[in-house]
Order: structure tokens, then C-alpha cells, then sequence
């Protein structure tokens, strides 16, 4: 289907729907969740090679799999390719009217079960907010997915923090988590975590890795890597990389499967897949799980985990609790038990992307079952429990960023299970964090663009 447009007569994402209502509907089942509900992946995406018809064609049939993406080849007739292709590209060729002008008007009055709220602008013009971490004087450290990280003063001044080591900021990668030392008024020590590589021949391999250093000013001083997730890979997806201290000082950490979904995560002589625990130097605390099993890495506290972009701390039972992206369906809620084993690939309630199936099992002996998942894919980022008094009808609830759906995901915990959900600030963006901060206030980062927003409940006007 051809269509005809000029630089003044633009088509909306609606308009583009309609005319392929086939490769809309598909497109939000298995593609929505790496690329955005309408193609925002794409905003900013340089085209070395062009997006012609015949390109994205090859691309979707092949995939690519240093990428994390999967040929589609099998689950398209030919007509069904070239389909999606147009569909793809006239969204590219649109995105100059892409529907950000349909954002929620950050002044309306947002309105839920129990309580109504306003938004005020924190923080603007980012790539992808990826870490927040408040410091005790007021101040914010905002890690960018770019590769900057950013000390936001108390006045709403934007300043670069020098000395961040270089990052790889491609696919999935770059500069990721910041999170401050329990000690942090004392030791001034900061932790990020980022997608390091290295050079092997002609390829550019990558990892995950976690370093510390001391914040003076506006600078990172004596900068040390205190973790490398090993194997390096050509991938350049599933890095993880959540950062949480616990309340005896150890910290907490999600490494991805790096794309390697048969092997990795069920195997403990690799880092991917798996959550890790290791005290503030890096070094392995003496009764982690697998610290006499031979063959094991020392530092992996439990298994089996596909990507989780999502580690906190409990605020009552101190016990770590994750989140996960499944593949098409699948993502997971899981409270991280010493040694245990989660299942990845073995079950899941999912498929692959492009409607197979990889398992027929969702459950196994010795494995764990998810506190709570979601059919179809939500594809979280980032989570936090609702503490304090700003939010007195929210306390306890956790929060869970969507990237898929664009909203916040709200979940009502009891005893240790969720028993209701409600969705907060739809079509808001990608939600990429979600954190509260030291004033007991909701912050919230989006990306397509990067922004962070705080939630004022009417009471607190």
C-alpha cells in the first residue's frame, strides 16, 4: 500500500494503523516492547544504510542477532514482510508529527482510585534517564543511558559529573545504574554500572560491570572496577544492571542472559543470567550460595533470570525483590531466595517473539515460581515500595515502570502478594525508573524524550 504525503500533510500514528491494521496488531504484540508502542526507538535512530522497504525487509526476515533480535522469516508470509516493512517505514519518515503533542498535559490534575495528583518537571532534556540517586543535601544524580552522568543541585541546575568511564552505549548498553553507599555521608562513595567492552580482533565484545568512586565536587575520584560479568559477548542486549544495597552492606545486582537464553542463566560458571552479592569492595561475602560449589562464581547469589531491570530492598522485610522482562509474555515478580533457581529458560509463561514456542512448561520441580507475572509483556523498568506519609492511600504499594504500555504500573501488596493493579500516567513515555526519593516524594524518568517528573499529591498543593 503506497501513500501519498508532502513535508506539510504528515500522517499521524492513527492513520498509519488504519491502513495496515495487520501489521499494527502484530507490531504491538512482539515488537512494541524493545522499539515503543509507536516506533520511538526510532526517533533519534541514525540510518547508515538507509530504512528502504527492501532493507527493513531483509532486516525483519534475518533479524539480527548480536541485537537481541530474532528472524522473522518463519513467521511472515513474504506479502506479511514487505507489509510490515511500509508500515515501519512511513512511521519513520512521520516521526517529525509522532504523537508527543498527545502526551498528558503535565498541569491537568491526574486522578486514581485513591488519590489525585499533579506533575512538576525535575529534570529535562535527557536521552534515557537510567539511575536516580538523591543525595542527603538535596541534590540528584541522574545517570544517562548516553554515557553522563549528571549532579542536579537543589536550585534545578544541570551539571556533567566529570570522570565516568567510557561506556558502550549501543543496542541495550551504556551507563546505567547509580547507587550510593549505605555509608555515604562518611565515605562519599558512588557505584554505577555500565556496559564496559573491549577490542578482539575485529569484533567489539561487551559486558556488564559495576565500579565505585568517591564524588568530590563535580568530579568521580579514584575510580575502581569492582565487577566484570564474564563472558564478554558481541551482544549488545540483556546487560541487566540494577544496583541495591542491602541492610547488612552487601550489594545487590542483576546481570542479564546476554542473549544466550540455552546456556547462561541455568549454568553457574558464568555471570549472565543470575543475581549477584558482593560487599562494597567487590570482594565475596564468605556465605554466598555457591561459594564451596566447584566450578561455581563465588558472587552469584540465585539463577535462572532472563534480564531483570529491576532489584530493590523491601522496606519492612528487608528481603531483595526483582522484576524481569519475559519474552512475548512472561515478566516476572520474583523475592530473591539464597541459591534458588528461577526457571529461565526451563518455564515461563512465555513465547518467543514471534509466536513459537520454547518451553511447554511454566513450572519444575526446584525451580521457582514468580510472585506475580504478566501476560502480554509489560516490559518493566525500574521499581520501588511507596514509604513515608506524602502518599498515605499508596503506602506499601510497589511501583513498576512500563516501557511497552508507557505508564506506571502499580501493584497492591498484602502479605506479601499483589492483589490489585492500577495503571498511573498513561501514554506518559517510556517509563524507564521509578524511585522515592529521600523527601518521600514519587520521582518518575521517561525517555523518547528524557525527562524525570515528581508526583504531588492534591493534599500536598
Amino acid at each position: 500500500m503506497k501513500s501519498e504525503k508532502t513535508e506539510t500533510n504528515l500522517l499521524a500514528s492513527a492513520e498509519i494503523d488504519s491502513m495496515y491494521p495487520g501489521a499494527a496488531e502484530y507490531y504491538q504484540m512482539v515488537c512494541a516492547g524493545c522499539h515503543g508502542n509507536k516506533v520511538m526507538a526510532f526517533v533519534d535512530r541514525e540510518w547508515e544504510k538507509g530504512h528502504s522497504i527492501e532493507l527493513l525487509t531483509a532486516r525483519i526476515s534475518e533479524g539480527d542477532e548480536d541485537d537481541g533480535m530474532p528472524p522473522f522469516a518463519d513467521a511472515f508470509s513474504e506479502t506479511e514482510l514487505i507489509e510490515m516493512a511500509e508500515y515501519i517505514n512511513l512511521h519513520i519518515e512521520n516521526l517529525s508529527v509522532y504523537d508527543f503533542d498527545k502526551r498528558p498535559n503535565i498541569k491537568q490534575v491526574f486522578q486514581s482510585k485513591e488519590l489525585n495528583y499533579t506533575l512538576e518537571l525535575v529534570a529535562d532534556d535527557l536521552d534515557s534517564p537510567w539511575g536516580m540517586a538523591f543525595l542527603p543535601e538535596g541534590q540528584m544524580l541522574i545517570s544517562d543511558r548516553n554515557g553522563i552522568l549528571y549532579l542536579r543541585k537543589e536550585d534545578g541546575s544541570m551539571r556533567e559529573i566529570e570522570g565516568v568511564p567510557e561506556v558502550l552505549n549501543e543496542g541495550q548498553g551504556g551507563l546505567m545504574d547509580v547507587e550510593l553507599h549505605p555509608d555515604y555521608k562518611e565515605n562519599g562513595l558512588v557505584y554505577i554500572s555500565y556496559s564496559i567492552f573491549r577490542k578482539d580482533d575485529d569484533d567489539i565484545l561487551s559486558s556488564t560491570a559495576i565500579a565505585r568512586a568517591k564524588l568530590q565536587g563535580n568530579k568521580l575520584e579514584k575510580l575502581e572496577v569492582i565487577f566484570e560479568a564474564l563472558p564478554y559477548s558481541r551482544t549488545r542486549h540483556h546487560y541487566g544492571c540494577r544496583l541495591e544495597f542491602d541492610r547488612e552492606g552487601y550489594l545487590f545486582f542483576s546481570v542479564g542472559d546476554r542473549g544466550n537464553r540455552d546456556r547462561n542463566p541455568q549454568e553457574l560458571d558464568n555471570h549472565c543470567g543470575k543475581i549477584h552479592r558482593i560487599k562494597d569492595d567487590g570482594s565475596i561475602p564468605e556465605d554466598n550460595p555457591f561459594v564451596e560449589t566447584e566450578g561455581a562464581l563465588p558472587s552469584i547469589y540465585s539463577y535462572g533470570h532472563r534480564n531483570p531491570q529491576g532489584v530493590i530492598l523491601h522496606p519492612e522485610t528487608g528481603e531483595i525483590w526483582t522484576h524481569e522482562h519475559g519474552p512475548r509474555g512472561g515478566d516476572e515478580i520474583n523475592i530473591i531466595r539464597p541459591g534458588a533457581n528461577y526457571g529461565w529458560p526451563v518455564i515461563s509463561y512465555g513465547i518467543n517473539y514471534d509466536g513459537t514456542i520454547f518451553t511447554s512448561m511454566t513450572e519444575e520441580e526446584g525451580m521457582e515460581q514468580p510472585l506475580h507475572y504478566w501476560v502480554p509483556s509489560i516490559a518493566p523498568c525500574g521499581m520501588d515500595f511507596i514509604t513515608g506519609n506524602i502518599y498515605p492511600q499508596w503506602k506499601g504499594n510497589l511501583l513498576v515502570g512500563s516501557l511497552k504500555y508507557e505508564y506506571l504500573h502499580m501493584c497492591k501488596i498484602e502479605d506479601g502478594k499483589v492483589v490489585d493493579e492500577e495503571l498511573l500516567l498513561k501514554n506518559i513515555g517510556r517509563v524507564r525508573n521509578v524511585k522515592v526519593g529521600l523527601d518521600g516524594y514519587i520521582y518518575v524518568a521517561i525517555e523518547d524524550p528524557g525527562r524525570i517528573f515528581k508526583l504531588i499529591p492534591e493534599e500536598a498543593q
